[in-house]
């Protein structure tokens, strides 16, 4: 559901002059429509709707690198984001915790941006500045087995504490974690003891969560050079594993291979893969590299209830987030895939951050970077470190984990679901094209 910003309110308050102004510098085409402010106080019920609003009309915002590149409209969101929690500008304590579960206590501003805790974290672990730009920071909820399921990425726009407070639930947590996909960088992080101890300690808490695949003889190696307290050697070995660095999604659905199919998706090395276990067979996995993809979208939609017709009396129903791609299977076959899932807007983001490491590696660029100083900031420094905690030991390997096989050699051996086109009313405009798609033949595939 789209929501517009009357004319009039556009042109009083300062995030309706904001969007007035951006407006007529990008154009109504290209800016999406902005939840509506109101002229009177929100109860709690209305405050929660516009959070909602605000949260997905922000995810949809990051995936044009036009507005996500513009300060007007970040500082137009950081004031909407305040506006809307009624959160004063103050010190706090922020916590942020590390992908072993090690909580790292920062002192912020609310009205700080993701970049500033960003890097009051690093200050505070003693990572230095020309190696903030490998991590992020990102908005995850706890399950009760103490798992991480990831919201998304925080982006430059945002207030981290006020998006984690905001929720109200003390299961949402801030993660900082390593934001690229390619394991080459890993060369650039393991120079820095506090990089080298981010990185392991990500790494086995990766093998814990069965994120990363690992057979019984590897894991006795990572367990040798744990008790050898060989940290370089443990990454090294790691690298060669399957899902290496991948990000890991809840559970969900996909018309792969066949209609309403549950899989796991995990993106990383520069693809999605998806574990899946048809009738009577073992668990299997496909894989879908991003330079195969022409192009992908995500839609919403709501359910219809059984009947097909909406009653007012049933109250709303939830919404439901696809992400469909567009795969080459063959020399001269495309095809679409659809995944049904609630962090649909995170893969989608996931992909376009492949794609653009991929470029960046084309054109020789390299993601080392310096943290920019903002106009009138000064980087932050911390007055107490703290130090990375080595994580324990690797447990047994679990026995109820079963090895996967591929699902086949040849994707285009595999009977796919045909569909002309995903079952969306979607615009043109909503489909992200892919600058990192190769044609290809099929002894490639």
């Amino acid at each position: 559901m789209h929501f517009s910003i009357p004319e009039t309110e556009s042109r009083s308050g300062d995030s309706g002059g904001s969007a007035y102004v951006l407006r007529k510098e990008y154009g109504a085409n290209v800016l999406p429509a902005f939840p509506p402010k109101k002229l009177f106080s929100l109860t709690p019920a209305e405050v929660e709707q516009r959070r909602e609003q605000l949260e997905k009309y922000m995810q949809a915002v990051r995936q044009d690198p036009l507005l996500g590149s513009s300060e007007t409209f970040n500082s137009f969101l950081r004031r909407a984001q305040q506006e809307t929690q009624q959160v004063p500008t103050e010190e706090v304590s922020l916590e942020v915790l590390l992908s072993n579960g090690q909580k790292v206590l920062v002192s912020v501003l609310t009205s700080d941006q993701t970049e500033d805790v960003l890097e009051a974290v690093a200050a505070k672990l003693d990572l230095p500045d020309d190696l903030i730009g490998y991590f992020s920071l990102f908005l995850v909820r706890e399950k009760e087995d103490g798992a991480f399921s990831f919201v998304r990425k925080l982006q430059e726009f945002e207030l981290p504490y006020v998006s984690v407070t905001s929720l109200r639930s003390q299961e949402y947590k801030i993660v900082l974690r390593k934001s690229y996909w390619d394991s080459a960088y890993d060369d650039d992080v393991m120079e820095n003891r506090v990089g080298l101890n981010l990185l392991y300690a990500q790494t086995v808490s990766d093998i814990e969560r069965g994120w990363i695949l690992v057979t019984k003889e590897q894991h006795r190696q990572l367990k040798s050079l744990q008790e050898k307290v060989s940290k370089k050697e443990f990454l090294r070995l790691a690298q060669t594993l399957r899902h290496y660095g991948y990000l890991r999604f809840d559970a969900c659905v996909a018309d792969f291979p066949e209609k309403d199919c549950p899989v796991v998706v995990s993106a990383g090395n520069s693809e999605l893969s998806l574990q899946l276990r048809l009738p009577g067979q073992q668990l299997r996995e496909g894989s879908f590299r991003v330079t195969r993809m022409r192009c992908w979208r995500v839609t919403s939609s709501v359910p219809l209830p059984s009947g097909g017709t909406s009653s007012p009396g049933r109250g709303r129903g939830e919404v439901r987030l696809e992400l469909a791609f567009e795969y080459l299977m063959s020399k001269d076959r495309l095809q679409w895939v659809t995944i049904t899932s609630p962090q649909a807007i995170m893969m989608s983001i996931c992909l376009q951050s492949m794609v653009d490491e991929l470029m960046v590696k084309k054109s020789g660029g390299s993601i080392r970077k310096m943290l920019r100083r903002r106009v009138g900031g000064t980087l932050r420094h911390s007055d107490s470190q703290q130090a990375v905690k080595s994580p324990p030991l690797l447990e047994s390997p679990d026995a109820s984990r079963e090895s996967i096989v591929k699902l086949s050699s040849k994707l285009s051996a595999v009977s796919l679901r045909g569909i002309g086109s995903p079952s969306t009313d979607a615009s043109a405009s909503d489909v992200h094209g892919n600058f990192a798609f190769e044609g290809i033949g099929d002894e490639d595939l």
